[in-house]
């Protein structure tokens, strides 16, 4: 469940962020009832009776504040699911050159190893109508 613990570790880094920059939410943060599995639970929760399939990334940080801001919140039952996370990455200008380099290599080596491939010869074979004596 490599996606499920990324996930948690996402949600865990955008809090952390956030208590560091915003002195309320830090108060709400190091509530001592609260704690992120039970922040993930209440997320999975949540998706789960909207009914959608996916959401912006917003919309998840947003689900997981209000869990730590509300003293009186329904966490809910456990879920076993799997949560893909799609995230962009970004290269810098030497990783698109080794790529691109990597991809050339590939190519040329691919081309010679089809021109070392013996072609296939395909037949043709021909039928010769012949003439009955019914036609």
């Amino acid at each position: 469940m490599k996606g499920t613990k990324d996930f948690k570790a996402t949600i865990q880094a955008y809090l952390e962020e956030r208590a560091k920059t915003d002195e309320l939410f830090a108060v709400s943060y190091a509530k001592a009832g609260k704690n992120i599995d039970d922040c993930i639970t209440y997320i999975l929760n949540e998706v789960r009776r909207s009914g959608c399939n996916g959401f912006n990334d917003d919309e998840i940080y947003s689900m997981a504040l209000h869990y730590y801001d509300e003293d009186d919140i329904k966490v809910g039952s456990k879920i076993s699911c799997q949560v893909v996370l799609n995230h962009t990455v970004e290269l810098t200008d030497e990783e698109k050159a080794e790529a691109r380099k990597a991809a050339i290599l590939r190519f040329q080596q691919e081309q010679m190893d089809a021109m070392k491939r013996p072609k296939k010869v395909k037949q043709v074979t021909t039928s010769i109508l012949q003439p009955t004596l019914f036609d």
